[in-house]
Protein backbone atom coordinates (compact mmCIF):
# COMPACT_ATOMS: atom_id res chain seq x y z
CA UNK A 1 0.00 0.00 0.00
CA UNK A 2 1.08 3.55 -0.57
CA UNK A 3 0.17 6.96 0.76
CA UNK A 4 -1.67 8.85 -1.99
CA UNK A 5 -1.20 12.49 -1.00
CA UNK A 6 0.15 14.94 1.55
CA UNK A 7 3.41 15.07 3.46
CA UNK A 8 4.19 11.38 2.94
CA UNK A 9 2.87 11.12 -0.65
CA UNK A 10 4.27 8.12 -2.50
CA UNK A 11 5.66 6.39 0.58
CA UNK A 12 5.07 2.64 0.52
CA UNK A 13 4.10 0.77 3.66
CA UNK A 14 4.40 -2.99 3.75
CA UNK A 15 2.38 -4.78 6.40
CA UNK A 16 3.36 -8.20 7.73
CA UNK A 17 1.67 -10.96 5.76
CA UNK A 18 0.34 -12.61 8.92
CA UNK A 19 -2.10 -9.78 9.73
CA UNK A 20 -5.78 -10.70 9.14
CA UNK A 21 -6.49 -7.73 6.89
CA UNK A 22 -7.77 -6.61 3.51
CA UNK A 23 -6.39 -3.09 2.99
CA UNK A 24 -8.45 -0.59 1.02
CA UNK A 25 -7.09 -0.49 -2.53
CA UNK A 26 -5.13 2.58 -3.58
CA UNK A 27 -7.68 3.35 -6.32
CA UNK A 28 -10.64 3.21 -3.90
CA UNK A 29 -8.74 5.19 -1.25
CA UNK A 30 -7.81 7.91 -3.75
CA UNK A 31 -11.42 8.20 -4.89
CA UNK A 32 -12.68 8.39 -1.30
CA UNK A 33 -10.23 11.14 -0.39
CA UNK A 34 -11.14 13.10 -3.52
CA UNK A 35 -14.73 13.14 -2.20
CA UNK A 36 -13.67 14.09 1.35
CA UNK A 37 -11.31 16.80 0.09
CA UNK A 38 -14.32 18.74 -1.21
CA UNK A 39 -16.07 18.77 2.18
CA UNK A 40 -13.41 18.89 4.90
CA UNK A 41 -10.21 20.68 5.86
CA UNK A 42 -8.13 17.74 7.00
CA UNK A 43 -6.14 19.80 9.52
CA UNK A 44 -9.37 20.78 11.31
CA UNK A 45 -11.02 17.39 11.81
CA UNK A 46 -11.01 14.46 14.19
CA UNK A 47 -11.01 10.92 12.74
CA UNK A 48 -12.03 7.58 14.23
CA UNK A 49 -10.76 4.61 12.17
CA UNK A 50 -12.69 1.45 13.13
CA UNK A 51 -11.50 -2.05 12.17
CA UNK A 52 -8.32 -0.16 11.29
CA UNK A 53 -6.29 -3.21 10.20
CA UNK A 54 -2.99 -1.99 8.75
CA UNK A 55 -3.83 1.66 9.50
CA UNK A 56 -3.99 2.46 5.79
CA UNK A 57 -6.78 5.04 6.16
CA UNK A 58 -5.26 6.59 9.32
CA UNK A 59 -1.92 7.12 7.55
CA UNK A 60 -3.67 8.89 4.67
CA UNK A 61 -5.45 11.28 7.04
CA UNK A 62 -2.21 11.92 8.97
CA UNK A 63 -0.29 12.60 5.75
CA UNK A 64 -2.91 15.19 4.82
CA UNK A 65 -2.52 17.05 8.14
CA UNK A 66 -5.13 15.52 10.46
CA UNK A 67 -3.85 15.79 14.04
CA UNK A 68 -6.55 13.86 15.91
CA UNK A 69 -6.74 10.25 14.73
CA UNK A 70 -7.83 7.26 16.79
CA UNK A 71 -7.46 3.76 15.30
CA UNK A 72 -9.40 0.88 16.88
CA UNK A 73 -8.85 -2.80 16.12
CA UNK A 74 -9.23 -6.03 18.11
CA UNK A 75 -6.07 -7.61 16.71
CA UNK A 76 -2.90 -7.00 18.75
CA UNK A 77 -0.68 -7.45 15.66
CA UNK A 78 -2.58 -4.74 13.79
CA UNK A 79 -2.36 -2.30 16.71
CA UNK A 80 1.36 -3.02 17.12
CA UNK A 81 1.98 -2.44 13.39
CA UNK A 82 0.04 0.86 13.40
CA UNK A 83 1.94 2.07 16.49
CA UNK A 84 5.32 1.20 14.95
CA UNK A 85 4.47 2.79 11.60
CA UNK A 86 2.98 5.94 13.15
CA UNK A 87 6.05 6.32 15.36
CA UNK A 88 8.48 5.87 12.46
CA UNK A 89 6.67 8.58 10.43
CA UNK A 90 5.96 10.71 13.53
CA UNK A 91 2.24 10.62 12.78
CA UNK A 92 -0.31 11.67 15.45
CA UNK A 93 -2.21 8.38 15.51
CA UNK A 94 -3.43 6.96 18.81
CA UNK A 95 -4.56 3.34 18.99
CA UNK A 96 -6.90 1.27 21.11
CA UNK A 97 -6.97 -2.51 21.07
CA UNK A 98 -10.64 -3.30 21.52
CA UNK A 99 -13.63 -5.02 20.02
CA UNK A 100 -15.12 -2.24 17.89
CA UNK A 101 -18.70 -2.81 19.08
CA UNK A 102 -17.69 -2.69 22.76
CA UNK A 103 -15.67 0.44 22.05
CA UNK A 104 -18.65 2.14 20.35
CA UNK A 105 -20.91 1.20 23.26
CA UNK A 106 -18.57 2.77 25.82
CA UNK A 107 -16.97 5.81 24.20
CA UNK A 108 -18.43 9.30 24.43
CA UNK A 109 -15.81 11.02 22.27
CA UNK A 110 -17.16 12.68 19.12
CA UNK A 111 -15.38 12.75 15.75
CA UNK A 112 -15.84 14.60 12.48
CA UNK A 113 -15.31 11.47 10.37
CA UNK A 114 -15.80 7.89 11.47
CA UNK A 115 -14.47 5.36 8.98
CA UNK A 116 -15.33 1.69 9.42
CA UNK A 117 -13.84 -1.12 7.34
CA UNK A 118 -15.34 -4.27 8.89
CA UNK A 119 -14.85 -7.76 7.44
CA UNK A 120 -16.73 -8.05 4.16
CA UNK A 121 -18.35 -11.29 5.35
CA UNK A 122 -20.31 -9.54 8.13
CA UNK A 123 -24.05 -10.19 7.96
CA UNK A 124 -26.40 -7.23 7.62
CA UNK A 125 -27.16 -7.24 11.36
CA UNK A 126 -23.47 -6.70 12.18
CA UNK A 127 -23.17 -3.96 9.55
CA UNK A 128 -26.32 -2.25 10.85
CA UNK A 129 -24.97 -2.21 14.40
CA UNK A 130 -22.21 0.25 13.38
CA UNK A 131 -24.45 3.21 12.40
CA UNK A 132 -26.90 2.30 15.14
CA UNK A 133 -24.21 2.67 17.84
CA UNK A 134 -22.63 5.74 16.22
CA UNK A 135 -25.92 7.66 16.02
CA UNK A 136 -27.52 6.38 19.24
CA UNK A 137 -24.42 7.43 21.20
CA UNK A 138 -24.03 10.75 19.29
CA UNK A 139 -20.44 9.98 18.26
CA UNK A 140 -20.41 12.28 15.21
CA UNK A 141 -19.77 16.00 15.48
CA UNK A 142 -22.20 18.40 13.79
CA UNK A 143 -21.93 17.90 10.01
CA UNK A 144 -19.89 14.75 10.64
CA UNK A 145 -19.81 11.71 8.40
CA UNK A 146 -19.82 7.95 8.98
CA UNK A 147 -18.30 5.96 6.11
CA UNK A 148 -18.58 2.18 5.96
CA UNK A 149 -16.50 0.26 3.44
CA UNK A 150 -18.04 -2.98 2.23
CA UNK A 151 -18.41 -5.33 -0.71
CA UNK A 152 -20.54 -4.26 -3.64
CA UNK A 153 -22.67 -7.32 -2.84
CA UNK A 154 -23.81 -5.78 0.46
CA UNK A 155 -26.62 -3.21 0.39
CA UNK A 156 -26.72 -0.78 3.32
CA UNK A 157 -29.16 1.70 1.75
CA UNK A 158 -32.02 0.66 4.06
CA UNK A 159 -30.12 1.55 7.23
CA UNK A 160 -31.05 4.65 9.22
CA UNK A 161 -29.16 7.86 8.38
CA UNK A 162 -27.94 6.39 5.06
CA UNK A 163 -27.08 9.16 2.61
CA UNK A 164 -25.47 7.59 -0.48
CA UNK A 165 -22.91 5.09 -1.77
CA UNK A 166 -20.01 5.15 -4.18
CA UNK A 167 -18.64 2.03 -5.86
CA UNK A 168 -15.02 1.48 -6.91
CA UNK A 169 -14.36 -1.94 -8.40
CA UNK A 170 -15.42 -4.51 -5.81
CA UNK A 171 -15.29 -1.90 -3.03
CA UNK A 172 -18.17 0.25 -1.95
CA UNK A 173 -18.32 3.17 0.46
CA UNK A 174 -21.67 3.93 2.10
CA UNK A 175 -22.05 7.36 3.69
CA UNK A 176 -24.23 8.11 6.70
CA UNK A 177 -25.05 11.46 8.25
CA UNK A 178 -27.65 12.99 10.52
CA UNK A 179 -30.70 13.72 8.40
Amino acid sequence: MRIISGEFKGRRITAPKKLPVRPTTDMAKESLFNILNNSFYFDEISVLDLFSGTGNISYEFASRGTQHILAVDANFGCIKFINETAESFKMPIKTIKSDVFKFLENTKQQHTIIFADPPYNFDIEAFSKIPELVFTNSLLETNGLLIIEHSKHTDLSNLENYSNSKSYGGNMFSFFELQ
